[in-house]
């Protein structure tokens, strides 16, 4: 059975960084898509970046510049380095495991998820 533990989230000040984690288990990286979503209160989930197996990545619009996608395929988890952050950026945030279509940042596209990991930027 596959599962994803998301981990790192946390309060911070406009500006400021955080590193998100995805533990897994039961699956193997090079076989899926993996993706970082987030939803904030009254909002739908939105896709914020994605990295395919053989490394290819996509990020939003909103994150590029800011945001950075890594896996580390030997520890079977999955990163979400957040720098710059602003209050826009507080969410839910969830990893997700995915395959085809998955670079498009469709939620359609991803069929395993975690429990999630709470960020607030404070301004």
């Amino acid at each position: 059975q596959v599962q994803l533990v998301e981990s790192g989230g946390g309060s911070v000040q406009a500006g400021g960084s955080l590193r998100l984690s995805c533990a897994s288990s039961g699956l193997t990286y090079s076989r899926y898509c993996m993706g970082w979503f987030r939803q904030a209160p009254g909002k739908e989930r939105e896709g914020v970046a994605a990295i395919y197996s053989d490394g290819t990545t996509r990020y939003a619009d909103s994150v590029k510049g800011r945001f950075t996608i890594s896996q580390d395929g030997a520890k079977n988890t999955l990163y979400l380095q957040m720098n710059s952050l602003d209050a826009e950026d507080t969410a839910m945030y969830y990893c997700a495991a995915g395959g085809s279509g998955c670079l498009t940042l469709g939620v359609y596209a991803y069929y395993v998820w975690g429990q999630g990991t709470q960020v607030t930027v404070s301004s």
